[in-house]
């Protein structure tokens, strides 16, 4: 069982955790991590000599978790006790510690998609742009004040910042040409504390869904959130969706990327999946 040691809200439930498995016929063995290095690395360490990996945390740990999980091929049992919990969103897990533990013991294996920018995994969405400047604004201040509602807050602080870019968008032997705000690749369903990233969109599906928002003011866009809030993005004109099993995405300039809600790389970008790759404990939709 890998906790957050960073995470207030994952070390103090570290206890109640172990005792909801222990409940359920589930022994865990924690591994306290510092750091995202050290996420992956106990992993690996451990992960032979145990059943499976269950990871307590925010979409940051999952995603820390990545590179572990594919090497040791183990199944991963989801503990959401972070801000978003998108992950856990997209597979039906709630951000309740005894329910979660519950469906880790008594769950079915489902493979998964993982997405790669640049090598780098990610879960839920890598994207440039609008949302490296909102995960400047979220602050763990900000989180620990307004919770989830922090994403909202500190969206209308980037926004007011923000300038278009030029973006080259490549995939299935077609170049896209975009002045954007923000371009946002999906592998799942939600990000950013609950908006879809396509509302057809699945993390078994195979593909990869990317949007681009043009330039927009900001009462325009107050129009639009329930749009993006809900991954309807066909009724603007100011959003291009594209879906592929791949994307390359350059710019003028190298420009940082945010992966599951972490700075982890930056342009010139390869986008790619790697079909069910992960396999998760998800609810069992039988009981």
């Amino acid at each position: 069982m890998i906790v957050n040691a960073k995470s207030r809200s994952g070390a103090d439930a570290a206890e109640r955790i172990e005792a909801s498995l222990r409940s359920h016929g589930v022994e865990p063995e924690r591994a306290s991590s510092d750091s995202r290095e050290a996420v992956a690395e106990a992993i690996v360490e451990r992960a032979a000599a145990h059943d499976l990996v269950v990871v307590a945390g925010g979409d940051g740990t999952m995603n820390a978790a990545a590179p572990g999980l594919l090497t040791v091929r183990k199944p991963l049992g989801l503990i959401p006790v972070g801000t978003a919990n998108d992950l856990a969103r997209t597979l039906g897990v709630p951000p309740d510690v005894e329910k979660s533990a519950r469906i880790v013991a008594e769950g079915r294996p489902r493979p998964i998609d993982v997405g790669l920018v640049n090598d780098v995994p990610f879960f839920n969405v890598a994207s440039l742009g609008l949302s490296v400047e909102l995960a400047h604004e979220l602050t763990s201040e900000l989180k620990s004040r307004f919770g989830r509602f922090g994403y909202a807050v500190a969206a209308m602080r980037a926004l007011s910042r923000m300038k278009p870019f030029r973006a080259h968008v490549r995939t299935e032997g077609r170049t896209v040409r975009l002045l954007t705000l923000q371009i946002a690749v999906g592998n799942g369903v939600f990000y950013g504390g609950g908006n879809m990233i396509e509302e057809n969109a699945a993390i078994d599906d195979g593909r990869l869904d990317l949007y681009s928002l043009g330039f927009v003011r900001a009462w325009r866009l107050a129009l639009m959130l329930k749009a993006l809030r809900f991954g309807q993005h066909g009724s603007w004109k100011e959003i291009r969706s594209m879906r592929g099993e791949a994307f390359e995405v350059r710019t003028r300039r190298p420009r940082r990327i945010n992966a599951d809600g972490e700075i982890l790389t930056q342009t010139p970008a390869t986008f790619r999946i790697l079909p069910r790759a992960i396999e998760v404990i998800a609810p069992n939709t039988d009981h």
